[in-house]
Order: C-alpha cells, then sequence, then structure tokens
C-alpha cells in the first residue's frame, strides 16, 4: 500500500517509521529543508513544499496512493490535504489538537474519513495497543472513549460488509482492521470484512458491550 504524509514532526516520523517497517509504501510531504533532509537521511523519499499546496500533493502522486493524512501542527493545512486527497480518491486522515471545539469537530469529521488526537494516543502506543486479541479493552484515552479489539468470529453478521459501511452502536468507530495473523493498518473503502479478521475500535465505555454482541453475533462464543 502507498501512503502521503504530510508532515515529518514528532507524530509524522512515528507513523512513517512504523508504515515503513512493515513494507508499505511512504512518500513525505514537509516544508521545513532541515526535517526533509533527516526524513532523506531514514530513507524516505520527500517532496518539500507546503502540504496544503494541491500543486505539492499532486507531486507526491496521490492519483496512485491509498490514503494520506495531513499530521503537521498546524489544523488548516491538514484539512487542505485531506480536501485535495479526498478529491483523488485517497483515504483522508486529520490530525487534530485536543483543544478543537465540538463544532469544529463535527465541521471536520464530515468531510474526513478518519480524525485523530496523537497528544491523547501517540501513533507507537496506538499501533501497538491496536495489535490486541479477542475483544479487549486496551486503553482508556480519556473518560469518555476507550480503544478494544475483537476477532471476528464464523457466523457473525458482520461478514462481508464493507469495514466503513458497517454501522455500530453509539458512535463507535472502526479505527484498524486487519486479516487473520496480519497486523492491523486503515482500511481501505473497499475492504469488507471476513471470519477471522481483527478490528480495533473506538467507542464510550458504555457501549462496549453492545458493540461486542453486533460483532460477535448473537449466542456467539465470548
Amino acid at each position: 500500500m502507498k501512503f502521503v504524509i504530510v508532515g515529518f514532526g514528532r507524530v509524522g516520523k512515528r507513523t512513517a517509521r512504523v508504515l515503513q517497517s512493515e513494507g508499505h509504501e511512504v512518500l513525505l510531504v514537509e516544508r521545513d529543508a532541515a526535517k526533509a533532509d533527516r526524513a532523506r537521511e531514514e530513507g524516505f523519499t520527500v517532496v518539500e513544499g507546503d502540504g496544503g499546496d494541491e500543486s505539492t500533493l499532486e507531486r507526491a502522486g496521490l492519483d496512485d496512493a491509498d490514503a494520506v493524512a495531513g499530521v503537521t501542527g498546524d489544523l488548516n493545512t491538514n484539512f487542505s490535504v485531506c480536501v485535495v486527497g479526498d478529491a483523488h480518491g485517497c483515504r483522508t486522515v486529520l490530525r487534530v489538537n485536543e483543544d478543537i471545539s465540538d463544532e469544529l469537530y463535527e465541521k471536520y469529521a464530515e468531510d474526513v474519513d478518519e480524525i485523530i488526537y496523537p497528544e491523547r494516543l501517540g501513533a507507537a502506543g496506538a499501533k501497538t495497543a491496536l495489535l490486541g486479541g479477542d475483544f479487549n479493552v486496551l486503553a482508556d484515552l480519556t473518560e469518555e472513549l476507550s480503544v478494544a479489539s475483537v476477532v471476528v468470529p464464523e457466523g457473525s453478521p458482520a461478514i462481508g460488509e464493507r469495514v466503513i459501511d458497517l454501522s455500530l452502536p453509539g458512535d463507535a468507530r472502526i479505527y484498524a482492521h486487519g486479516r487473520a495473523d496480519e497486523s492491523m493498518t486503515i482500511p481501505l473503502p473497499r475492504t469488507t470484512i471476513a471470519a477471522g479478521d481483527s478490528i480495533a475500535v473506538m467507542a464510550e465505555p458504555t457501549v462496549l458491550d453492545d458493540v461486542r454482541t453486533q460483532l460477535k453475533g448473537e449466542g456467539a462464543a465470548a
């Protein structure tokens, strides 16, 4: 899979390293020359320029990318990245800061595929947590939000559904997906769920049991 990551700061650097270590193609966009040089020293292909500029992103090869992430420290740049990425058919991931208002969150959430809060869950920590086993609560991100994972059993009503189309109780959202014995990654729009798949979910703790019931199916073994 090919990923374009805009921003080689703390979050972009860690995310790029994890994806590269798993054999994915990673292309970075960075406007700071010093950071761009450091990325090249680590073996990454880098396009220097403003990540919020469409021509810069086109030079990064969005037309054949699976997903693009705007993970700079500037929300407006990150949102511009996602708007351009969506126009090129990419899955879009938007980094926001914790102090974003509910109104702004709702505004951005309508136009991107995923919003991440790296200050609450670092890239490396999230990756490790999301590789958990059979529906365990892996982390309490806040008092209102937890990360959990489940292995989809035979007979689950979710089998055959596209990951992005699966409706879960409450505001639960699928954060990552992986085939049996494979690492989890951001699911592509065309990815469908099969028996044995692992799914990572972000949800309020009060709805985790309902999510478990739905994904396991009525009467499925715990």
